[in-house]
C-alpha cells in the first residue's frame, strides 16, 4: 500500500525559548538584570538563554515559574519543542545529502514484497522508511552495520552488484529469523537434523519448507527463504545472529531443486565446520576460498558420497531411467543427481533438466 504525505505541519524554522523570554520581559517592563536578581541566575546566564546559547533546565524553569508566574512545564515544553524542531531541521539537511544512497536500494521490489511502505513523490519520506527497515538512524550507520559487503563484492565482474541491495536482502532475513524460536545451538542435534532433511529433497515445498525449518530450529538454526532482489546475485548466506542462534538464508536464485539443496547443505557446512564471527555470502568473489571449498565438499558428501557417486559414474549410461533408479536408491530427488552429473561434466547442462523440480515464489504467481 502506498503511503501519502500527511497533513501534519512541520515548521521550517524554530522559535527559541529565549525569544519568548525576551518578549515576556518587555511586556513586564523587566530588565534581564532584574530577572537575574529575582532568580539568582547570573546576568551572563540570562543573556545566554535569550540568545539561545543555553537551554532551559528543569531548575531554571522552576526559577522562572516563581519569578514570572509562568508554569515550569510551560518553559520546559518550549525548550523541548525548540530542540525537537532544531533536530528535525538538521535531519532534513542530513536526509537531503543522503538521497543518492536511496538509488542503490531496490525500493520498488521491496515494496512489492511488502517489506517496506512505498511513498509517492516524497523521496525523503521514502529514505526514512528504508532507514527504519534497516533499523539505523542514518545512512552513516549503514557501513558500520554491513562493513564487509563492499569488500565481498569488490571483484564481482559478471554483473552490476549493489552492496546496499544485498544488505537489504540480508536484513529481511534477520527480520524473518527473529520470528523463528530456536533452542540454543547444538552441533550434534544439527548433525542429526541434516540426515533427516536429506530425505525431504523428494518432497514438495509445502512439505519440506516447514519441516526443515522445524528440524533446524530444534538444533539452534533458523532457516528462511527470502526472494532475491535485483542487483544482488546472491543464492545463500550463513551467519550467526548470536552465539546460540545461526541463520541460513536462501534465495532460490536458480529456482531448481539441485541448486536449492546444494546451497542449503553448503550453508549447513559453514555452520558445522566454521566459526561464528563470519558472514558467508554465496555469489561473491571476496570469499575465503578454502572455507568455500570445504563447504562444497561437505554439501557433496551429504547429498551423494564421493565413493558412491564415483561408482555410479563408472557404470553409466546416464539416461533418465538410470538417474531415477540411482536417486531412489539414495533416497534423494533425481534433480540432485542430474545437477551433480552436470557439474562433474558427465552430463551436458542441456540434458535431463526435466527431472529437476522448479520453484516459483508465491508473489510471482499472483
Amino acid at each position: 500500500m502506498d503511503k501519502q504525505t500527511t497533513n501534519e505541519y512541520q515548521p521550517d524554522y524554530a522559535v527559541s525559548p529565549g525569544e519568548v523570554l525576551s518578549a515576556e520581559l518587555d511586556l513586564r517592563g523587566m530588565t534581564q538584570n532584574e530577572l537575574a536578581k529575582r532568580t539568582g541566575l547570573t546576568p551572563k546566564h540570562i543573556v545566554s538563554i535569550v540568545k539561545a546559547k543555553s537551554s532551559i533546565t528543569p531548575e531554571t524553569a522552576i526559577k522562572f515559574e516563581r519569578a514570572l508566574g509562568m508554569p515550569a512545564d510551560y518553559w520546559l515544553n518550549l525548550e523541548s519543542h525548540y530542540q525537537e524542531i532544531l533536530a528535525r531541521l538538521h535531519e532534513e539537511v542530513q536526509l537531503e545529502g543522503d538521497l543518492d544512497w536511496l538509488n542503490h536500494i531496490p525500493v520498488a521490489e521491496m515494496a512489492k514484497l511488502g517489506w517496506i511502505a512505498k511513498f509517492k513523490n516524497n523521496t525523503k519520506a521514502q529514505l526514512v522508511e528504508v532507514l527504519r527497515f534497516f533499523g539505523i538512524a542514518s545512512v552513516d550507520q549503514w557501513a558500520s552495520m554491513w562493513p564487509n559487503l563492499k569488500v565481498a563484492y569488490r571483484q564481482h565482474n559478471n554483473q552490476e552488484i549493489f552492496p546496499e541491495a544485498v544488505s537489504a536482502w540480508l536484513r529481511q532475513g534477520e527480520i524473518e529469523a527473529a520470528q523463528i524460536a530456536c533452542v540454543p545451538f547444538d552441533k550434534a542435534v544439527f548433525r542429526a537434523a541434516l540426515d533427516q532433511i536429506k530425505t525431504l529433497t523428494v518432497e514438495s515445498p509445502e512439505v519440506f519448507v516447514p519441516r526443515m525449518q522445524e528440524l533446524c530450529a530444534q538444533a539452534g538454526v533458523a532457516v528462511v527463504f527470502v526472494p532475491c532482489l535485483p542487483k544482488t546475485a546472491v543464492s545463500g548466506a550463513t551467519r550467526w545472529l548470536n552465539p546460540n542462534k545461526a541463520l541460513i538464508q536462501l534465495s532460490l536464485r536458480y529456482r531448481t531443486d539441485d541448486h536449492l539443496w546444494f546451497t542449503f547443505f553448503h550453508e549447513a557446512g559453514h555452520i558445522y565446520l566454521h566459526g561464528k564471527k563470519e558472514l558467508f555470502l554465496e555469489g561473491t568473489n571476496g570469499l575465503d576460498a578454502e572455507k568455500e571449498e570445504e563447504a562444497n565438499k561437505f554439501a557433496q558428501e551429504e547429498l551423494i558420497s564421493r565413493a558412491t557417486f564415483a561408482s555410479f559414474t563408472r557404470s553409466g549410461p546416464f539416461n533418465k531411467a538410470a538417474i531415477r533408479d540411482f536417486a531412489n536408491r539414495m533416497g534423494i530427488a533425481p534433480g540432485i543427481v542430474v545437477g551433480q552429473l552436470q557439474h562433474a561434466g558427465f552430463l551436458p547442462v542441456t540434458h535431463c533438466n526435466d527431472l529437476k523440480q522448479k520453484f516459483v515464489w508465491n508473489h510471482e504467481q499472483q
